[in-house]
């Protein structure tokens, strides 16, 4: 692509650099320049503009950016993604339901390596989406680009960027009481929008005391395809009442405890087929934690590991809450 300044008698079918006013009209940059908008331009006294030229081989910045997203998303049923129209050289990716944003973030990279004038942006990995939610931008910087180099930012990053749904539809929340008193629907309700925007649908309420025995027996009649643990009093151990009640009832423990704060007092297990998350006690909060980064993988159907918790910690420390009994930061 050529760029610069040319007379008006060489600027026909060229493009635009920059906007203009001329025959009481404004020419908007992007045109590709017509003999009618060469006239009003003279008429008002101008006899060179700033304009791009396409060479052999260049590809159009609408065009560019459509041929990248198309590169991408090949597939956008089984991707769950939707693609814009192209405008100024930019189309946006949308997720088509809600779910999780997985990305080969070395894919995604190597795309903006090519070239600085093509570029993608995306929302971080295991993002938490609503449909219709945007989750990327392609954008052509300059008005073209060579077509060797759009074909290779667009080798090998077909399926880079997805958007995993829901695999699951109900959820069961299970909540312990250390006395007498039922707990407030505080944690229920904070809960609940969590599984809302989720597509989750949330069985009625079980409390039972804060013993491993009533605890286990109601894990094991859970309806919900998957179960969530919130105790009356913090689980501060992996042999503490939670995650012992969930042996008691033939399920298994993969992990306690997790490096984001807050949220440290996760644990994970399974029930058979069934996901089982025992809940730290900022869940009753509708805040982000820890827990909300694990129980949306889990409610998508993808595996959450041992390496995938621990890689959590870069970037857990998501805030300060003044009412820590040991604040993270003394005061002055």
């Amino acid at each position: 692509m050529k760029f610069g300044q040319v007379p008006l008698s060489e600027a026909a079918g060229a493009i635009l650099a920059h906007s203009l006013q001329a025959g009481g009209r404004k020419i908007a940059k992007g045109t590709e320049l017509t003999t009618v908008d060469l006239a009003d331009l003279e008429a008002e006294g101008l006899s060179e503009i700033t304009v791009a030229r396409l060479e052999v081989g260049d590809v159009q910045e609408n065009e560019a950016a459509l041929a990248l997203a198309q590169m991408i998303v090949p597939d956008p049923e089984a991707q769950h993604v939707r693609i814009s129209g192209a405008g100024a050289g930019r189309v946006n990716l949308y997720a088509a339901t809600c779910g999780v944003v997985q990305l080969d973030a070395e894919q995604l990279k190597a795309v903006n390596e090519v070239d600085p004038m093509i570029s993608i942006a995306t929302v971080p990995g295991w993002h938490r989406v609503d449909a219709g939610g945007m989750i990327a931008t392609i954008k052509i910087i300059s008005y073209a680009v060579p077509q060797s180099a759009l074909l290779r930012a667009g080798a090998g990053a077909g399926g880079a960027l997805k958007v995993t749904a829901p695999a699951y539809g109900s959820a069961t929340l299970i909540e312990t009481r250390v006395s007498d008193d039922t707990p407030s629907d505080k944690g229920r309700a904070a809960m609940a929008g969590r599984l809302d925007r989720m597509g989750l649908e949330l069985s009625p309420r079980v409390v039972v005391r804060h013993h491993e025995a009533e605890l286990r027996q109601a894990i094991v009649e859970a309806p919900g395809d998957l179960v969530l643990i919130l105790t009356g009093s913090a689980t501060s151990d992996p042999l503490d009442v939670a995650p012992q009640a969930l042996r008691l009832a033939g399920g298994e423990v993969t992990r306690f405890g997790m490096p984001v704060d807050p949220g440290n007092l996760l644990f994970l297990g399974a029930l058979g087929d069934k996901p089982v998350v025992g809940l730290p006690g900022c869940a009753r909060s509708p805040a982000l934690n820890g827990a909300d980064w694990v129980l949306e993988r889990v409610i998508c159907g993808i595996e959450v590991g041992n390496g995938d918790i621990a890689a959590m910690g870069v970037g857990g420390l998501l805030k300060e809450i003044p009412t820590r009994p040991m604040p993270r930061r003394s005061e002055s």
